[in-house]
């Protein structure tokens, strides 16, 4: 062996048991270890406790999974099984809280919302519903 991976542990030590991650004990995705390590090298703070890593980690996942979520459901109405950043574009912008919370975000090769200003569209009255019955009615 090269000394790599995980140790085994001999099932006969007590007090030997595999070590669990900070992201395992709090039940999340996330890492916390690295989220508390930027928190510290980013200078923000004096002092930082550990549980304000644990609090940013689950928000950052909780975050990205409501994201993916209204992605995934864009990226099947458009008949897709793939998500792209048009779909996370759409999702974002379809739910009021989190295009307040990307207010001042571009994503790249989003695209854009489609949108046709009311005045440009044709005005329903009933002439024009009349004339469009008698030409598609003639034929």
């Amino acid at each position: 062996m090269s000394g790599h991976g995980k140790k085994q542990t001999v099932a006969g030590n007590p007090g030997s048991a595999p070590k669990k991650s900070k992201s395992a004990k709090a039940g999340l995705q996330f890492p916390v270890g690295r989220v508390y390590r930027l928190l510290r090298r980013g200078k923000y703070a004096h002092r930082i406790g550990s549980a304000a890593a644990i609090y940013l980690a689950a928000v950052m996942e909780y975050m990205v999974a409501e994201v993916l979520e209204l992605a995934g459901n864009a990226a099947r109405e458009n008949k897709k099984t793939r998500i792209m950043p048009r779909h996370i574009l759409l999702a974002v912008s379809n739910d009021d809280e989190l295009n307040k919370f990307f207010a001042c975000v571009t994503i790249p090769e989003g695209g854009v919302m489609p949108n046709i200003c009311p005045q440009l569209l044709r005005k329903k009255t009933k002439g024009n519903v009349a004339s469009s019955q008698e030409y598609g009615g003639g034929q």
